[in-house]
């Protein structure tokens, strides 16, 4: 059998072998992470054969070929089989992004030899009689190997290289195996990284989520054009699109397991910009959004969408007992709290949070002396307060372009509606435990905290969520750019021109500076004006960030920038190419401040080089329209 390429692992990797089946197991159940034309992958359960299985299997499947098949899986010349190890086999169906087969999705048998170390991917289908039959083309092999040299390397073997076929979705072309395939594996394999999460998409069918996601996003992908807020369109109305399809094939599932006939009502806490509200009313399902703080979008929807302008205190004035589902889509300071609300609005009504920032019930959440990372941990506390409500309590990961993707579901009690009294008697007791950690300083600081949260009896009472402190209602903005400009300008001429004055002066050559640390950057300024920056989010360094033009902030370090060479320009992400005849809107420092002025002709430079070079737009703004967003 032709051996296709082999890869070797780097010197001293100890992750061997346990790395590799690490590895395998991530391009077996998660294709999608390498192959970004799938949406991933359904196995079936994974299950021990024998010697006498394989061939059994091999005459099984309609196959010409199928003992030169049974001899790829057996009479491999090196290392022999050791029989106390037996063969595993699964079957695995691809979930591509688009489905352009039809109903037969494509199949993989997958044979694992652990005696081996070796694993055989073998394409199947159903055939119009039922019987499973075997595809020649596309049979590979990827096996471990150890040398006497103490090194190891990955090897790749192909059944029949002139059999191969390429879909352009499930199947690659045969050289992406040996050029993405193999290094990944091998990354994997030596870094042997476990994720501390589940799975993307564990408590969905992926192939419904597939279908109705990339519906939606058609549907939905013209807001990008007209998308008011100052974020990125592109991360926040796809992101949207994500969640939307999430809890919308939830809900379908349990609409099938309950036999529900009408759709699931919402409320979704800290809705921001209300787009996620305005997906799932369109999408047929009643409910509203509320958030402290209006967004210029809001108008754009439509009366349909019901989005409030309130700022909501955990407290029996919101509590919401006719909703299914409560929602809290990165709902900061009120992700905690919305178990609780869940639970003490009625015994049906579930779930829905999808933590980011870490806050405690009244105030920020401080960190533990654990080995867990600080998401790991606080996704665990949200966790651990939705047991504490008498959820159980559900955990997985979204396919959103976050960083923070692990979602908690509570959709079921664990314990019966005659045991309600009780359990909110644990509630309470829960929440007032934490409250007395707050109080002495341990857990949560900063907050005016009361002690009154709970009746006499233990229950909750009216101000159960007194010591809450909702966000204000106007969004401070503490990036720096609130300061005076002369403050500004003053600290970026004393902090260049030291850096100026740290090399000698070369008239043949443009004057790039020296280099200081962020703390020897702070030295240079006066007390005062460092008190006054440290009331800024991020302080000195983001006002030097801020000022990308004249300053590169790299690895705690602070240089001046130098625009003709490219490492600058790659780190700077705001820097774009200069088109001809593109407005230019700043001054450029370098012409009016340094002591030979910019290294760019003013024609290469994307700032001014003096008054005439100052240009202003005058074309209006275009109106935005919204006819897209209707349904």
């Amino acid at each position: 059998m032709p051996k296709l390429c082999g890869r070797k692992f780097p010197g001293g990797c100890n992750t061997l072998p346990e790395g590799f089946w690490s590895a395998i197991d991530v391009w077996i159940k998660k294709p999608h992470v390498v192959n970004k034309r799938l949406c991933g992958v359904q196995e079936t359960e994974s299950k021990d054969v024998d010697r006498d299985d394989l061939r059994v299997m091999g005459e099984d499947l309609v196959s010409e070929t199928s003992g030169e098949v049974f001899s790829f899986l057996t009479k491999r010349d090196s290392p022999a089989h050791e029989e106390d190890k037996p063969w595993s086999s699964t079957v695995r169906t691809f979930i591509p992004k688009v489905n352009c087969y039809g109903k037969v999705l494509h199949k993989d048998l997958i044979v694992k030899d652990f005696g081996r170390q070796q694993v055989t991917f073998l394409p199947i289908e159903d055939d119009t009689e039922g019987r499973v039959s075997l595809k020649r083309g596309n049979i590979y092999q990827i096996q471990l190997c150890s040398h006497e040299s103490g090194e190891w390397s990955l090897e790749l073997h192909v059944l029949d290289l002139d059999a191969w076929f390429s879909d352009g979705v499930v199947y690659p072309k045969l050289p992406w195996l040996s050029s993405d395939l193999l290094p990944k594996l091998v990354r994997w394999a030596t870094e042997c990284k476990r994720s501390e999460f589940r799975s993307t998409l564990s408590l969905l069918p992926v192939e419904k989520y597939s279908l109705m996601y990339q519906q939606l996003k058609d549907k939905y992908k013209a807001m990008v054009k007209v998308w008011p807020e100052v974020t990125d369109p592109e991360k926040f109305v796809y992101e949207d699109v994500a969640i939307a399809t999430y809890l919308l094939v939830l809900w379908a599932e349990e609409r099938a397991q309950k036999g529900l006939t009408t759709r699931q009502s919402f409320v979704d806490l800290g809705c921001g910009n209300g787009l996620l509200v305005h997906i799932l009313t369109n999408e047929g399902h009643p409910g509203k959004g509320i958030d402290v703080r209006r967004r210029k979008i809001w108008d754009m929807y439509g009366p349909q969408t019901l989005l409030e302008e309130e700022a909501i205190t955990p407290s029996e004035s919101f509590l919401f007992p006719g909703t299914d589902w409560l929602i809290g889509n990165h709902s900061d300071e009120l992700t905690p709290w919305i178990p609780v609300i869940a639970a003490r609005s009625s015994y049906s009504c579930c779930y829905f949070v999808l933590p980011c920032c870490f806050f405690d019930f009244y105030g920020k959440y401080q960190r533990r002396q654990c080995k867990k990372s600080q998401y790991k941990e606080y996704i665990d506390f949200v966790a651990e307060v939705s047991e504490a409500s008498g959820f159980s309590t559900e955990e997985d990961c979204l396919r959103i372009p976050s960083t923070k993707r692990v979602c908690l579901v509570g959709r079921s009690r664990t314990y019966p509606l005659s045991d309600e009294a009780k359990a909110e008697q644990r509630r309470a007791l829960y929440i007032q435990r934490r409250l007395d950690t707050s109080s002495s300083g341990v857990a949560v600081q900063g907050s005016h905290i009361r002690n009154d949260v709970t009746d006499s009896d233990g229950t909750s009472g009216r101000h159960w969520g007194a010591g809450f402190r909702p966000r204000d209602r106007v969004e401070t903005i503490r990036n720096c750019a609130a300061l005076p400009r002369d403050f500004i300008n003053g600290v970026v001429r004393q902090v260049a021109n030291v850096l100026l004055q740290m090399t000698e002066d070369d008239s043949t050559h443009w004057n790039q500076g020296g280099s200081l640390a962020l703390s020897e950057v702070a030295g240079l300024l006066h007390q005062d004006t460092l008190q006054l920056l440290k009331k800024e989010c991020g302080g000195l360094q983001t006002l030097l960030k801020n000022n990308h033009q004249v300053f590169r902030v790299e690895g705690g370090r602070v240089y001046i920038r130098d625009w003709r060479d490219s490492k600058s320009i790659r780190a700077d992400a705001k820097k774009k190419p200069v088109a001809p005849g593109a407005l230019k809107t700043r001054p450029c420092w370098f012409h009016t401040h340094h002591p030979q002025g910019c290294p760019l002709q003013a024609e290469h430079c994307a700032f001014a080089h003096g008054p005439a070079d100052l240009r202003q737009s005058t074309r209006p703004l275009k109106k935005m329209k919204f006819d897209a967003f209707s349904s």
